[in-house]
This record gives C-alpha cells, sequence and structure tokens, in this order.
C-alpha cells in the first residue's frame, strides 16, 4: 500500500513538473528573474568600483543595502512565481473535468494534490536558489560580500514562498482560477500592507498601528517571514546604528520577529496542506 502511494505522488510529481515546463508564463517569469539578477549584478559591480575608495568600515553601508534590496526584490518574485504556477493546478483541472479522468483507484484525489504541492515545491525551491542565492552569489563573487545566516534567509524566503503555494492550492480546491488568483492576492496584500503599518506603528509608537499589524500577520504570516529573515542577514553593526538613528531602509526590520511566530508560520503551513487535502477528498467534483 505504502509503495502504491509512493508511486502515486512520484507519477503526479512528474507529470506536474512536465505540466509547469510547458507553460511559458513559469519561463517567462523565470527569464524576468534572470534579467533581474543581469541587472543587479551590473549595478553591483559600478557600484563596487566606486566604493573601493572608500575606508573599509565605510564600504559594509552600501554594500548590505544593495544586496538586501536585491534579496527584497526577489522574495516578491519567488511569491509571485509561487502563486502563478499553483494558482490553477486544481482549479483548472476541476474545470476542465481532467481531474476524475486522472483519478483511478487506487489514486486519490488527495494523493493528486499532494504530488502537485511537492511538484511545486521543488520548483520553488529551485526558484529560491536561482534568485535570491544568485543575489548572495553576485556579492560575493564581486566584492567577496558574505550575508551572516545566509542559509537560514533562504530557507525564510523558501517557507513564505510555500505559504503562498499552499494558499493557491487550499483556494484551488473551492474557488475557480480567477477567484483563487484574486483572493491570493489580495491575502498577499493584507499582509504585506500590514507588515509596513505595524513598522510605522513601532517607530512612532503606535500601539493601534502595531496592533493592525500583529493581526495582518495572524491572518497570513509571510511578511513576518522577510522580515525575520531580513533581521538575520543585517551585519550587527547596521542594526545597532538602526536603533540609535532610526531605520535606514524600508527593506529590513531592527526589531527580530519572535520565536512564537515563526513555529506559527509552521503550523499555518501544514494546516494549509491539511485542508487542501481535506476540501479536494470531500469535493463533489
Amino acid at each position: 500500500m505504502l509503495n502504491q502511494s509512493l508511486n502515486a505522488l512520484s507519477t503526479i510529481i512528474t507529470l506536474t513538473l512536465r505540466e509547469s515546463q510547458r507553460r511559458r508564463i513559469l519561463w517567462a517569469l523565470l527569464v524576468m528573474g534572470l534579467g533581474f539578477l543581469g541587472l543587479f549584478g551590473t549595478g553591483f559591480h559600478y557600484m563596487w568600483v566606486d566604493v573601493q575608495v572608500m575606508a573599509a568600515e565605510q564600504q559594509l553601508f552600501p554594500i548590505f543595502f544593495l544586496t538586501l534590496a536585491g534579496l527584497y526584490v526577489t522574495h516578491f518574485l519567488v511569491i509571485l512565481i509561487a502563486v502563478l504556477i499553483s494558482v490553477a493546478g486544481v482549479s483548472a483541472e476541476i474545470e476542465n473535468h481532467t481531474l476524475d479522468v486522472l483519478i483511478t483507484k487506487p489514486l486519490f484525489r488527495w494523493q493528486v494534490v499532494l504530488g502537485k504541492w511537492l511538484a511545486y515545491a521543488l520548483l520553488i525551491l529551485g526558484c529560491v536558489l536561482l534568485l535570491p542565492g544568485g543575489v548572495l552569489l553576485l556579492a560575493y563573487l564581486r566584492a567577496g560580500f558574505v550575508l551572516a545566516n545566509g542559509p537560514a534567509g533562504l530557507a525564510l524566503i523558501y517557507l513564505s514562498g510555500l505559504l503562498m503555494m499552499s494558499v493557491a492550492v487550499l483556494g484551488g480546491t473551492r474557488f475557480s482560477t480567477l477567484a483563487n488568483g484574486a483572493l491570493t492576492f489580495m491575502l498577499y496584500g493584507i499582509a504585506f500592507v500590514g507588515g509596513w503599518v505595524e513598522q510605522i506603528g513601532a517607530l512612532l509608537r503606535n500601539e493601534a498601528a502595531v496592533n493592525i499589524g500583529i493581526i495582518s500577520s495572524l491572518i497570513l504570516p509571510v511578511d513576518i517571514l522577510w522580515r525575520r529573515a531580513s533581521y538575520l542577514l543585517t551585519p550587527p553593526a547596521i542594526l545597532q546604528l538602526s536603533r540609535a538613528t532610526g531605520p535606514t531602509t524600508p527593506f529590513f526590520s531592527t526589531a527580530q520577529p519572535s520565536e512564537r511566530m515563526l513555529w506559527y508560520a509552521g503550523l499555518y503551513l501544514l494546516v494549509l496542506l491539511g485542508l487542501a487535502l481535506w476540501s479536494i477528498s470531500r469535493r463533489d467534483v
């Protein structure tokens, strides 16, 4: 029974990966991502030429800010790719009545959804290694600059992508592709704006604004993961300066999100996946 389930999952993963390769939108997004890396690398090169004349202690700030800005953009690209590759994965199968064609004993609906989820997770992992990983690699190759906790930062960006993909997969079990895409991006918008409101509220010491941001993080803990990643990636010298003078860039937080929020995000991911498997099993296709 276990071997049959593993074989079924392997088949669905393979089919989903092949299907994704045929979709032009994935390749278009990857081309844009590579284009961004080319632009980032060019800008980083010319900035490094000017930075080299500075004192060693002054070189850290422009290098770090440009690298973090690159990571911020690629974090958004990872989320965008995660949603666009998965938003129609389940709903399109239902709308086109191809799900029942795939379902033959002993293959169950939940196995199809889980196989697709695992395939999308592999694709997102590749995007994280290519895009944010590419930014870190370019900074290292050109300037020898290494951010602390790089693997942990990439892992948190990956978790953000998995969360957004899981939201899209769950929505696909109940909504049309268009409605699912709109709902998923609306949830991300709430989390994104809420994160900014919380940071501005913390700067102004406005408790109401901070609470709004916390609530948005509970609704969808994506922005909180980026803030945790950016905090881990920020050198101690810049953290100390930012705490003394106020935030020097909108791309990172001077306060480290709590460990409980990380556990919450992990549990949130498992709940989304569980609900998706339960929902497709209960749905009358």
